[in-house]
């Protein structure tokens, strides 16, 4: 059944049969007599044989997508309980975090695995599903990812001390509406619309101001010239509290949750490479946000 498989992968992949028969190093004759013979058990016609080129039926157009399901299954049900790590890894992380933190635990992961290739994306917008793991702050709306919490983390409220100087100090969260809040369009939910309290006692404000970005380093950078107050993760402001040139704003205002998160696909085999980064990054990530 498995050579099967592999046998149609090559056929659909090629433009003819004799461009299979060449992939497959085996006769045109021989490799129309197995084509036949799956087509034959399967009770389907898979494949119009034109004289110019090979064209996929409905039914072979299905075949053929499944067969790439399952055979990569296969290959990463192989990795998965025993070998090396061969092949490559696409990892996923939101801007600042990516670049911050992500980019070099990956080159530090990737260098002690000869042969591993690997291939960071950085964006602000909503995950897309081609990614082996992705790295995202909050928990994810989409249910059907198979999750596992890397490091605890808050959204803070904070501003430079020249702004509040300037524009006075939020006593409630109702107080925001009336100050200039520079706002992460990190994806395509309400970004305008900033939540405090915690699970059971919610409240939200709407906030408004003249800047806004979808780069938290752009907003961040903002706020430290004193432009306005900003919402961010705890793991990104933290080193200017510290040193004073940002200032937590609403301190006696519990903020919601933003852990950080690995996500990897549920319905499929998670790779031996994919679960060794994401074990890497668990032991390996808070230690850095805790510097």
């Amino acid at each position: 059944m498995i050579d099967d498989l592999a046998f149609f992968r090559v056929v659909a992949r090629s433009e003819t049969l004799t461009a299979a028969s060449r992939a497959l190093g085996r006769s045109l004759p021989v490799v129309s007599k197995r084509l036949a013979a799956l087509e034959k058990r399967l009770g389907a016609k898979l494949v119009q044989r034109g004289t110019r080129r090979l064209t996929l039926t409905a039914e072979g157009e299905v075949y053929a997508e499944r067969v790439e399901r399952i055979l990569d299954q296969v290959r990463e049900l192989d990795e998965l309980v025993g070998g090396e790590l061969p092949g490559a890894l696409v990892v996923h992380a939101t801007l600042g975090l990516g670049r911050a933190h992500i980019a070099p635990l990956l080159a530090e992961f990737a260098a002690t695995r000869p042969g591993l290739r690997v291939r960071l994306d950085t964006s602000a917008l909503p995950l897309r599903r081609d990614f082996d793991v992705a790295i995202r702050v909050g928990t994810p709306p989409d249910s059907t990812l198979r999750l596992r919490r890397l490091a605890e983390n808050q959204r803070v409220p904070c501003a430079a001390p020249s702004y509040l100087a300037a524009r006075g100090t939020p006593e409630t969260v109702e107080d925001l509406a009336g100050h200039d809040c520079i706002v992460l369009r990190e994806n395509e939910s309400d970004f305008a619309l900033w939540r405090f309290g915690d699970a059971s006692t919610q409240k939200r404000v709407r906030v408004g101001g003249t800047l806004a970005s979808n780069d938290g380093d752009v907003v961040t950078a903002w706020a430290r010239e004193g432009r306005g107050i900003i919402l961010r993760s705890r793991w990104h402001v933290q080193p200017f509290l510290d040193r004073g040139e940002l200032v937590r704003v609403l301190p006696h205002v519990p903020t919601p949750a933003a852990d950080i998160y690995a996500l990897t696909e549920s319905d499929r085999l998670v790779s031996r490479r994919a679960g060794d980064f994401v074990d890497f990054l668990a032991a390996s990530l808070p230690p850095r946000l805790a510097v």
